[in-house]
């Protein structure tokens, strides 16, 4: 599965998608970004409530297929910004950390 079609699948609001082929081989859900920038894989979907600019920084490092913002927050502009720079997929759910992550596990099997 790709980016493209997880968000179709999971209807997920696409914020910033410049490269919707990254493939997803798991995920990953996580606020404390020095914990998630050491634990994520590369691949994974990031679930998270930060909208900061220092998301894409973190994504950029994991190497994440997206970042999915949880609980319908929504990417400040720095973080819109850096996203478009850096090529990173930003899509939001209104779904809650937890529903989403379910929705993801069942995906991936």
């Amino acid at each position: 599965m790709n980016v493209r079609e997880l968000a179709h699948v999971m209807a997920l609001t696409e914020f910033i998608m410049p490269e919707p082929d990254r493939e997803v081989s798991g995920g990953y859900v996580g606020d404390l970004l020095s914990w998630v920038m050491g634990r994520a894989q590369t691949g994974n979907v990031w679930l998270t409530i930060m909208s900061n600019q220092n998301v894409a920084a973190v994504a950029l490092m994991a190497e994440v297929s997206c970042v999915v913002l949880t609980e319908g927050v929504k990417p400040d502009e720095a973080l819109r910004q850096r996203a478009e720079q850096q090529n990173i997929n930003i899509l939001g759910t209104k779904l809650s950390t937890f529903d989403a992550a379910a929705v993801l596990k069942q995906l991936m099997r």
